[in-house]
């Protein structure tokens, strides 16, 4: 005897649709309505590069299993104190975390944003609080950045001594990975010779140096006065920021408050958004590519 199926509401050569469809449209209407743009990326737009997930203990003791059996957290580990306790050990987080990320190659997004932006009046101005310097590699320029945490790729003194910050470009650092510590010699301070640390901020940072992220924000300034001034519509892509560190989250609803921005937030987890706005619970490459999909 064949059995019926229930009736679905559609005839089988129909796709189902997309729930996401109307907002991606909408959103989609903006970008093509824009006169400047604005990238926010948290942690999660480096996860389609292959980059860890260091969101909850899981992630991250995944991916650094000697600091699993210590029982530390991301939180705990990504501390200035360990610079002074056991440098070894800081550089071996560190050092393989800044070899991890001069090795990958961004994902396809990063361009595919870098072309958007080149399309419209007032160009793109990336905001981010990643620290693995993806966006300069992918094309971006240095002078459309600010990257509000630092960078792994600059370094500066662990006392400091001064307030220099250099580039980081001629270190290396060796990591033992069966041991994960770092292999002497570890970055010396160019000027009196102690240890030298990332020019990152770290959870209760009291030494970190900020003068490189505030140079880069006085560069945002008269960018933004001018997309102010000319009446551009302005609109803020935000991919992959979170809650837990939520630097990038309200930096962008303020901007978007402040300048009558339209935020298109992209977020697998965490993609809720102020009345007005539009969400998309999608990973940062999926998000992006049906975005310009539908342009």
């Amino acid at each position: 005897m064949k059995l019926t199926p229930p009736d679905s509401g559609h005839s089988p050569g129909d796709a189902p649709k997309d729930p996401l469809a109307p907002d991606i449209a909408r959103a989609a209407r903006y970008l093509r309505e824009a006169g400047a743009l604005i990238i926010a990326a948290g942690a999660g737009m480096g996860v389609d590069s292959g980059l860890p997930d260091f969101r909850g203990t899981d992630g991250f003791w995944r991916a650094y299993p000697a600091i699993a059996r210590r029982g530390l957290r991301f939180e705990a580990m990504a501390q200035p104190r360990w610079f002074a306790e056991d440098p070894a050990l800081a550089w071996a987080f560190y050092g393989h975390r800044m070899n991890l990320y001069r090795a990958t190659v961004p994902h396809a997004g990063f361009g595919q944003l870098l072309e958007l932006g080149t399309r419209l009046p007032h160009g793109a101005f990336v905001f981010t609080s990643n620290v693995d310097g993806h966006f300069q590699k992918a094309g971006f320029p240095e002078d459309r950045i600010i990257e509000c945490h630092g960078s792994i790729h600059h370094f500066q003194c662990q006392a400091p001594c001064t307030k220099d910050i250099w580039d980081a470009a001629g270190e290396t650092v060796i990591v033992n990975e069966t041991t994960f510590l770092a292999e002497p010699p570890l970055p010396a301070c160019r000027h009196c010779g102690g240890l030298a640390r990332p020019n990152v901020l770290m959870f209760d940072d009291r030494l970190w140096l900020s003068q490189r992220t505030d140079a880069q924000a006085a560069r945002w300034e008269p960018w933004m006065r001018a997309v102010a001034a000319d009446n551009a519509p302005l609109v803020i892509v935000e991919i992959g920021a979170g809650t837990a560190v939520p630097s990038v989250r309200l930096w962008t609803e303020y901007v978007a408050r402040l300048n009558g921005g339209r935020l298109i937030r992209i977020n697998t987890r965490e993609a809720t958004v102020p009345r007005g706005q539009i969400g998309l619970p999608l990973g940062g490459a999926e998000g992006i590519r049906r975005l310009l999909n539908a342009l």
